[in-house]
Parts: C-alpha cells; sequence; structure tokens
C-alpha cells in the first residue's frame, strides 16, 4: 500500500496546527485538488465528513470519520469512495508555545491497479504540494512566525 510517514517542526504551536488541521470545512479554500467539502456531523471528538476532490475533468467524492484528540491527534479513517482503503494520521508534538513538530502518516490503496500504480508515481509531489498548502495557510490565519 503506497503511503508516506514524516516529521516536520512548523513555527506555530500545537493546538493553532490542529485547529488547521482539523477545520475540514475550510480544506477548499486553500488545498490543492479539494472543490467541495460538506460536515455531516462534527463534535469535539469526531466528525464526519466528504470530500470532493478533482484534477481536471475528473472528480472523486469519498466520506471519511475523522477522530480528534484535542490539540495531541487526528486519526482519518476512510468510510466510503472510489478506493479501497485510506487511512491518515495526524500527531501534534509540542517543542515549546510556538513551535511543534507535526508527524503525519497516510496510507491508501485503490480498487484498481492502474490507478494504484499512477497514484503511487505521483504522490510524493502531491504531498509536498498540499504540506505547503497547510503551511501557507497557517502563515495567513496566524501570521509570521514568533
Amino acid at each position: 500500500m503506497p503511503g508516506i510517514h514524516e516529521t516536520q517542526r512548523l513555527p506555530y504551536s500545537a493546538e493553532q496546527m490542529f485547529d488547521l488541521v482539523a477545520d475540514v470545512g475550510r480544506y477548499q479554500e486553500f488545498l490543492p485538488w479539494v472543490v467541495a467539502t460538506r460536515v455531516k456531523s462534527d463534535t469535539d471528538t469526531e466528525m464526519v465528513a466528504d470530500m470532493l476532490v478533482g484534477f481536471k475533468a475528473l472528480r472523486e467524492k469519498f466520506t471519511s470519520r475523522v477522530e480528534k484528540v484535542h490539540p495531541r491527534e487526528i486519526k482519518v479513517h476512510y468510510v466510503d469512495g472510489p478506493m479501497k482503503d485510506l487511512h491518515n494520521h495526524w500527531i501534534f508534538h509540542p517543542v515549546d508555545s510556538h513551535s511543534c513538530d507535526i508527524e503525519f502518516d497516510v496510507r491508501f490503496s485503490f480498487r484498481n491497479a492502474l490507478f494504484e500504480k499512477l497514484a503511487g508515481q505521483y504522490f510524493d509531489k502531491a504531498f509536498r504540494k498540499m504540506v505547503a498548502a497547510f503551511e501557507t495557510r497557517a502563515h495567513e490565519l496566524y501570521g509570521e512566525p514568533v
């Protein structure tokens, strides 16, 4: 199953980054390929949301259940859509009051072997673009790093 595991230090607090990642309803405002989101239910500990992703004429919708442990951890569980499986795990490690290490792990598999092969070839580049989008969004929301 293709995937990636990475840890990155950012100059924002763990709580700030948790809040940014947990705000799925705003993903279409800043994440590449996210066309629309719909939060179906949301509590302090769990969210169910649909996400429509697209590239050119291709559009796919998937549903996820998101477990939230504020401000430390977010786990995304795949519920329904075009994939066979998708797991996404964020852990926010405070370094000090103004920075944190974000540990990110994503694993996925497609029902279609050809899609999985293609996704595996482009996944690293797409992942880097998404990481940059989260960093840019943090800068927009929270200002210059301290």
